[in-house]
């Protein structure tokens, strides 16, 4: 399993290079001023970084108990990062309705444009991450 170490650069990474795209993209697509968007980039991202943090601890632990390790399979990543959005989304969609002054479904429309985009950016980030830093192999001692 990955160390606690670890898990803080995978987050803060994945965190701030989303940011960096988020920022000039949504002002663009959504035509609302980037220190708007900046507001709800850096808030959201301070969420979904401990989101991210707490989840997936918790997926990695199911893994364990359930398959017997917490090497991610294509499927694996599927589930996993599908799981992790519908969380955010119910973690976010209020407050963003709130801070914009726009209704929920308006703000779901909005985010549902940022999570087809966090979808496709949360699966090649953490494709590229396990293979930049690959989970230690266990010693004999520990996997027996």
């Amino acid at each position: 399993m990955r160390t606690f170490r670890d898990r803080v650069r995978h987050a803060v990474l994945f965190e701030l290079i989303g940011l960096l795209l988020f920022i000039p993209f949504g002002a663009l697509l959504f035509g609302l001023p980037p220190g708007k968007l900046g507001v709800i980039g850096v808030v959201s991202a301070t969420v979904a970084t401990l989101w991210n943090f707490l989840y997936n601890i918790g997926f990695d632990n199911a893994m364990q108990r359930t398959v017997g390790h917490t090497n991610k399979t294509l499927r694996h990543r599927i589930v996993h990062v599908v799981l992790f959005e519908i969380g955010l989304l119910l973690l976010l969609l209020p407050p963003i309705a709130w801070y914009l002054g726009i209704s929920l479904f308006e703000a779901f429309v909005m985010d549902v444009a940022f999570v087809v985009f966090f979808l496709f950016y949360a699966f090649a980030f953490n494709l590229a991450y396990d293979r930049i830093f690959p989970v230690p192999a266990r010693p004999a001692a520990d996997a027996a």
